[in-house]
């Protein structure tokens, strides 16, 4: 049973066990984030040393068997497979929120959803009118500024150590995923040149093995393992960036339990359990080293990196995450709230959503990953987007940073009734006596 708008807050704690289930994610998101910051510092210091040739040298050592055309370089294998293991978590949480989540609930899913449009679309309006003239393709790097790196943006929370409440951090947890699908789209759309659509095809036979096996509770590895690298490598051979069978792979996951093993009450489904299992290594792993392959980047001093910004695609980059973003998820946000009556909930303001917004601009991982693909043929401008792309990062993350500690007090007394138990029945009395 869906609560009608007028009596929704528009941005809530949510249900308990779903309360639990980000804060535990957000946790492991934390950890992830600050391995991520220290991968891209420890690239662009390198790439900046006397010894930057050896960084850009070990970026093109390829491996890989030739035969099946995955004789990449590191780089790449960074990007194209490391970075498929993510988008298959973000499949995961994507199906598990809008099946099992609070955003089954199309008025919850109504804010995170058209606040991820807005920060999309203002974004890329802004890359546009900067670069309208610019010409010689630049163009082709419009959905650069329209990411938003989770992982990044929560490690910013806890340096700053804000105690931005629950509602917050859902939404932008949920903001940030429904921007990943977006940006998956975008990528599988607008960024694929040649497709070969024998390779596509066939790639739908071990996707459909897949999605057998797990909907019949399979969890063996090497039943898993093999279909999942089987369709990554038809998907990488069809010409679609081979992230997109991460997703696809993820859809496939069930969310709840069978009525054979108890049911949805009975605990958490395959779709969490495997969550649980993968997400460190994509938080851990895959997502730093694809940072410290995709960051390093020689900027060449104050001089080199004022030349950068007198490139249009790099100055777009940066409008577009610090300013696009902000305007474009809070003006989303608010539009929503006027046309719905829906109304902030007790003790937030429009700052506390502005600074949420500011943290979605920091783009990165996946920013970085479309640039590359933006600008593939050509590593001057490839070089541009990557200082604005840090740039906008840093920008984004001292802003908000500010915000949040305008905020901080605030943001302390709704923690503390967020986390109230009187009754000491362990869960929080917010979610039993709201």
């Amino acid at each position: 049973m869906t609560t009608p708008f007028s009596r929704l807050p528009l941005l809530s704690p949510g249900s308990w066990p779903e309360a639990r289930r980000i804060t535990t994610i957000l946790r492991k998101e934390t950890v992830g984030g600050i391995l991520l910051l220290l991968a891209a510092a420890l690239a662009l210091i390198w790439a900046n040393t006397p010894w930057s040739e050896a960084y850009h040298s070990l970026r093109e050592v390829t491996v890989g068997p030739a035969a099946l055309h995955l004789d990449l370089p590191l780089s790449v294998w960074a990007a194209d497979g490391l970075l498929a293991v993510f988008f298959f978590v973000v499949g995961l949480e994507l199906k598990r929120e809008f099946v099992a989540g609070d955003l089954r609930d199309p008025h919850r899913a109504a804010l995170p959803i058209t606040a991820a449009i807005g920060g999309m679309a203002v974004p890329t309006l802004v890359f546009v009118l900067i670069n309208w003239r610019t010409g010689d393709g630049a163009l082709n790097g419009w959905a650069i500024p329209t990411a938003t790196d989770i992982a990044f943006a929560v490690a910013i929370l806890a340096v700053v150590s804000s105690h931005l409440p629950l509602a917050l951090r859902t939404f932008l947890l949920t903001l940030a995923v429904v921007d990943d699908l977006l940006a998956v789209t975008v990528i599988a759309v607008f960024y694929t040149d040649d497709l070969n659509f024998a390779y596509l095809a066939l790639a739908l036979l071990p996707l459909a093995a897949f999605g057998f096996a797990v909907q019949k509770r399979v969890r063996s590895w090497w039943i898993l393992i093999p279909l999942a690298a089987v369709t990554w490598w038809l998907v990488h051979e069809s010409g679609v960036h081979a992230t997109v069978a991460g997703v696809l792979l993820g859809f496939t996951v069930p969310v709840v339990r069978s009525a054979a093993a108890g049911g949805p009450d009975a605990g958490p489904g395959l779709a969490e359990h495997f969550e649980h299992r993968i997400r460190p290594f994509s938080a851990g792993v895959a997502v730093p080293v694809f940072a410290f392959f995709a960051a390093g980047v020689t900027i060449g001093g104050l001089s080199g990196f004022l030349d950068t910004l007198g490139d249009p695609v790099a100055l777009g980059i940066v409008a577009g995450l610090v300013i696009g973003k902000v305007v474009g998820i809070t003006g989303a946000s608010y539009l929503t709230a006027k046309f719905t009556k829906a109304r902030l909930d007790d003790g937030l303001t429009w700052l506390d959503l502005a600074a949420v917004a500011l943290l979605g601009g920091i783009g990165f991982t996946v920013s970085l990953l479309i640039g590359e693909l933006a600008f593939a043929g050509d590593p001057l401008r490839s070089d541009h987007v990557k200082i604005g792309v840090l740039a906008s990062t840093i920008i984004a993350a001292m802003l908000a940073a500010i915000a949040l500690r305008i905020r901080n007090r605030a943001h302390r007394v709704l923690a503390e009734r967020e986390t109230r138990d009187d009754d000491h029945d362990g869960i929080p009395d917010i979610y039993q006596h709201p």
